[in-house]
Order: C-alpha cells, then structure tokens, then sequence
C-alpha cells in the first residue's frame, strides 16, 4: 500500500513542478495535494497541521498567481485583455514553438489581447504585453519555487521514514 501512495504522491509532486509552467494545472495545488497523498500511506507520518500550513502557503501563491499578472499589466496600462491573451498565448506558444513559446507566446498574446480591447493604443499594447510578461514570469517563479520546496519535503519525508518503508 505504501508503493502505491508514495508513486502517486511523487506523480503530483512531479505535476505541480509542470503545472509551474503550464497555466491550466494549478501547481502549487497539485505539489500539495502529492504531500496530502504521501500522507495516506500507512508508514509514512506527517502531521496535520504540517499539511495546513503548506495548504495555506500553496492557496496563497495560487491565488497571487492569479493577481500578479494583472497587477502587472495595470502598472504597465493595460487591462483585462492582455491578461487573457497572455495566457492563452501561453499554451499557444508551448503547442506551435514549443519551450520558446513560453517566453513568446505570453508577450505576443497579450499584446494581441490588448489590441483586441483598443485596437488604437499600440504604445499601450505594449507596455501591457511588458507588465503582463513580468507578472507571469514572477508567477511562474513563485509556483516553481514553492514546487521544488514540496518536492525537497517530499523526499525528505521519504528519506526520514525509509526505516519503516524499505
């Protein structure tokens, strides 16, 4: 039994870290929810306030990620649009360029989603596609920052109970 919870809590470990990247798999979430699984297992003790503490941090860097992107595009003048676009672009640059497309596809489609909105403010088209790009990015380390932390808890949980596992 202990096998099977330590494999899929090491799936959404692994899934949170993508999920960093990718904007439709909430990362830190999903990194929690593979710590949650760990803690199923019947060898393996983690304290339930542990769980609450890292639930709260992970609620709250998802819940940034969603904010600091706008707050961005705001700073710089844009709006509503340039956010949407950014992450459509997002996994419009990953589909069609691949690892390029995370650093293009976010710039371009904010940008298009700023002109969208007001096709006459190309200067302020810009400037949004530049706060957007900053704000993803700083979400983007947040969420990878926070994945890393629960995949290091991870297997520094496995290797405190490797006793009674192996």
């Amino acid at each position: 039994m202990d096998v099977l919870f330590i494999s899929l809590g090491a799936l959404f470990i692994l899934l949170g870290i993508v999920g960093s990247f990718i904007p439709i798999i909430p990362g830190p979430l999903t990194g929690w929810l593979g710590l949650l699984i760990l803690s199923f297992a019947p060898s393996i003790n983690l304290e339930k306030r542990f769980l609450l503490f890292y639930f709260c941090i992970a609620l709250t860097i998802f819940i940034l990620d969603n904010i600091i992107p706008i707050l961005g595009a705001k700073k710089f003048g844009g709006g509503r649009g340039s956010t949407l676009g950014s992450a459509i672009g997002l996994i419009v640059g990953i589909l069609f360029l691949g690892p390029f497309g995370i650093l293009l596809g976010p710039f371009f489609g904010a940008f298009l989603g700023e002109l969208v909105v007001n096709i006459d403010n190309k200067k302020g088209a810009f400037g949004a596609a530049i706060g957007a790009l900053i704000g993803f990015f700083t979400g983007v380390f947040l969420k990878l920052i926070i994945g890393l932390a629960f995949a290091f808890i991870y297997f520094q949980t496995l290797w405190e109970f490797r006793n009674q596992l192996f």
